[in-house]
């Protein structure tokens, strides 16, 4: 049982009140809902396909790394032959050591050059992995389905596009030094083995120990650092979205609670990264009591082989920084491993992001739609963000071309998901969706959304300019275009008494303008993609009486000879639509003009004659009501 658990269980044994959001175990108890954190042995593999483009680079940093060790190995050897006066072709005495001092000399400078090309050219490679990673990352996150987005944290997908690919940035630093460690060890091996095989069995004799502790350490060590990353997103993407809900939290005073709840999930984060700092150093004091073994060995066995005659003192100093340098790439290669199996957790966390399926994808032979003219139409469409818990039922709706159609009924009638469908943003229907003819799972998915303009009742606005923003969706649209547009709806008059006017640089989600201006701004933004297809999901109900009357002049221009969708909670709205939609559970109860459903005597009538401005202020027990006669 982890700490999150013992913590909620001890909340409820001891008859702790709870706070509100935290009724339940949290879902991160276990895993990540989206997300396993089964061990992936393919991580490396696709890892290598993006080093791939830049495969002469990283073999040139390889070969860099090949002949720093072997500089790595010489020096030893240097000294052992300076001392036993081996370098003799200059002459003996003063002038071998001259020698072995120019060998010296030249040497440590082939270390330092190939020292630098390693470091640069991996450096180097690194700095394009973490641009190209999230670059994939973020192409990815941009096509997923809807779906996916709708049960994930931001702050979690934000864990893995900055922090976990930034682990495996690190693990590609530490592979190529990790190659050069293996290399000098096999290299020492070899040497002291060649040197003194008496002396090398010995130093050799303690590798079991290692591989033996290593054995049992790696598993334990691996769920460490999983759980680790795993905490950490969970973290992040409570910061990110108490800080994207900030004027709610403080507006509804929870700072004491969230400040618990976040408590709860910090310190899981670090305890469990705790544990893993502590697991990861276990290592590190065995290599070095190893060492220290090593080392009594050479000075006591050795040390009697240089006094009875049968090892030279060269020999006896090489050996020593042999042996040292035996150990620390055992070291290096413990704390590589670290890295590495950090970077095996981000990896298999980014890739599990990556593998995530786009669920709508142009099928084959999929049709490039132009600039249609047609009928929307919904044939027998039932559908269910989650199985068996369906928000449409079969519906049977045919929107003529030019038609413009209202969607009314309470919250959570469907709506919103028709209009959700009509932009294919999602695909698990039954049933046929059809535009001017065209079966929507037939058409291609970009060309789709080039005939729909979608204004929402919160408009979403970038850090951008307002001409940015309103020309979003139509990048060729001229200054002349997003200005005309403007006017059209009633914003240039605000617009242009901002310091900048059209040039005035929005804050995040355009907070420094108010709710009603960013609304107008989303209406020009629609009128300038001039899409045949409209959608407005509760668009005016943000504005204000005196703006939604030039709002409402502005939409019988845009409405002209454009199929549109109106949902509204307002029955006020929906006066002039051709026709009306009453929706109730997710199915249609009624459809007519005002006048029809007026006249019908239906749902519809009954509520307006209440004097209800809106279908939310009824309550749904007197929705029930009506609807049954």
């Amino acid at each position: 049982m982890n700490s999150k658990t013992s913590l909620y269980m001890h909340r409820i044994l001891s008859g702790l009140k709870l706070p509100p959001g935290a009724v339940a175990p949290p879902a991160e108890i276990t895993e990540e809902e989206m997300f396993s954190t089964v061990f992936n042995e393919t991580v490396v593999k696709r890892f290598v396909r993006f080093i791939a483009p830049y495969k002469l680079i990283v073999s040139a940093s390889f070969l860099a790394v090949l002949i720093f060790t072997v500089t790595q190995l010489s020096f030893p050897i240097l000294v052992q032959m300076t001392l036993d006066q081996k370098l003799t072709f200059w002459g003996e005495g003063l002038e071998s050591l001259k020698a072995g001092v120019m060998l010296f000399a030249a040497v440590v400078v082939l270390n330092f050059a190939s020292h630098f090309c390693m470091e640069f050219l991996v450096s180097r490679v690194a700095q394009r992995l973490l641009f190209d990673l999230r670059r994939a990352m973020y192409e990815h996150l941009q096509r997923v389905s809807l779906s996916f987005m709708d049960k994930t944290e931001v702050g979690r997908l934000m864990s893995r596009l900055q922090g976990d690919v930034g682990a495996l940035q690190e693990f590609l630093e530490t592979s190529v030094h990790a190659f050069g460690d293996l290399v000098l060890l096999i290299g020492i091996i070899v040497v002291l083995l060649w040197m003194d095989p008496r002396l090398g069995a010995m130093t050799l004799a303690l590798l079991p120990i290692l591989v033996l502790i290593r054995y049992f350490w790696l598993p334990i060590a691996r769920k460490a650092f999983i759980q680790a990353r795993i905490t950490s997103s969970i973290v992040t993407g409570s910061i990110c979205e108490n800080i994207r809900g900030v004027k709610v939290v403080q507006g509804m005073i929870r700072e004491p609670v969230n400040l618990t709840l976040y408590e709860q999930k910090a310190n899981d984060h670090f305890q469990s990264t705790v544990r893993a700092a502590k697991i990861a150093q276990i290592m590190l004091p065995t290599v070095d009591t190893l060492t220290g073994i090593a080392m009594a060995i050479i000075v006591v066995v050795g040390g009697g082989l240089v006094l009875d005659g049968e090892l030279t003192a060269g020999v006896m100093i090489a050996y020593i920084l042999f042996v040292q340098r035996f150990f620390d790439p055992i070291r290096a290669l413990t704390m590589h491993y670290n890295v590495f199996q950090r970077a095996m957790a981000s990896g298999e966390r980014i890739f599990e992001v990556l593998d995530v399926s786009v669920d709508i994808q142009d099928a084959p032979g999929a049709v490039d739609m132009k600039h249609v003219k047609g009928a929307i139409e919904f044939k027998n469409v039932t559908f269910a963000y989650n199985p068996n818990q369906p928000v449409l039922n079969n519906i049977n709706l045919e929107i003529k071309q030019g038609e413009t159609v209202a969607l009314v009924g309470p919250t959570g009638c469907g709506k919103t998901s028709m209009a959700s469908l009509v932009h294919h943003f999602y695909d698990s229907y039954s049933g046929t969706i059809s535009i001017a003819g065209h079966d929507l799972r037939k058409v291609k998915q970009a060309s789709l959304g080039s005939q729909i303009a979608m204004v929402l009742q919160e408009p979403y606005l970038f850090s951008e300019s307002i001409f940015t923003n309103i020309r979003y969706n139509t990048i060729n649209a001229t200054r002349k275009d997003v200005e005309q547009a403007a006017k059209t709806v009633g914003a240039h008059a605000f617009i242009s008494r901002l310091p900048r006017d059209y040039d005035t640089i929005l804050e995040e989600r355009g907070s420094n303008l108010s709710l009603g201006q960013r609304q107008l701004l989303a209406f020009a933004r629609a009128l300038v993609a001039d899409a045949p297809i409209l959608i407005l999901d509760e668009a005016t109900a943000s504005i204000d009486s005196e703006s939604e009357m030039m709002l409402q002049q502005a939409l019988d221009q845009l409405l002209k000879n454009r199929t549109a969708i109106i949902i509204a909670h307002r029955l006020a709205t929906v006066r002039k639509a051709d026709q009306i939609v009453v929706m109730q559970e997710g199915r249609i109860v009624e459809k007519g003009t005002h006048q029809e459903l007026l006249a019908s005597g239906g749902l519809f009538a009954s509520l307006h004659s209440l004097n209800f401005a809106s279908f939310d202020d009824v309550p749904e027990d007197l929705v029930k009501q009506y609807s049954e006669r």
